[in-house]
């Protein structure tokens, strides 16, 4: 049964994303996504202008909840810096073992439209991951990377982006794992300050 409470751009934004995920988007149509979403096509196009359209705001819409479940997870991770990010990889690894798990949209996405650049849905996509990658930058240089923070930055990127397609081949989160040891001893090598407060509250009570 059709929420006829959510509001229709919703419903067809949410439609679609059901629909994306579960075969990808070139093997969906406009018509499939209207009648999930309980709307004509042409109110589906009242919406959105286009498929495209509809695509790079399926994405665009993901941005901010995706980013915010990584601050999240960071936040949640006990330890120092390194261990925080790692639990981002950590979490990532509990997703893929569900059997539903098909890695990441937005590089998902970029591989069906790679022989289309300038495709509004990679220009979603790549402002999302830019916008990952800019916290992380702005959580090493808070930590004290200096100059480090840019290509640390860079690096776990790397890493993270490396064992989403690299899980996806070999249907093995231990491949996440792996990453967030990488992730650990990458961020340990740099000039990122990593220490875990708690530790050095009791070091200093030791110490008096």
């Amino acid at each position: 049964m059709k929420d006829s409470t959510q509001p229709t751009r919703e419903r067809i934004l949410h439609a679609a994303g059901k629909l994306f995920h579960r075969d990808g988007i070139r093997a969906i149509s406009v018509d499939a996504i209207a009648e999930k979403a309980g709307v004509t096509k042409r109110t589906l196009y009242y919406h959105f202008r286009s498929k495209d359209d509809l695509i790079a705001a399926h994405l665009q819409a993901r941005d901010e909840p995706n980013l915010t479940l990584f601050q999240q997870w960071f936040s949640e991770a006990e330890g120092d810096i390194a261990e925080k990010v790692a639990g981002i990889f950590r979490h990532l690894a509990q997703s893929a073992r569900d059997a539903k798990w098909k890695g990441c949209g937005f590089l998902r996405m970029s591989v069906e439209l790679i022989n289309l650049p300038g495709h509004p849905a990679l220009v979603a996509a790549r402002a999302h991951k830019k916008r990952v990658e800019d916290w992380l930058g702005t959580l090493f240089v808070e930590a004290g990377a200096g100059d480090d923070a840019i290509p640390l930055a860079r690096q776990i990127m790397l890493l993270l982006d490396g064992s989403f397609a690299v899980v996806l081949l070999h249907r093995d989160p231990s491949y996440m794992e792996t990453a967030a040891d990488a992730a650990v001893d990458l961020i340990r090598q740099s000039r990122v300050k990593s220490h875990d407060p708690k530790r050095d509250d009791h070091a200093e009570l030791v110490e008096r």
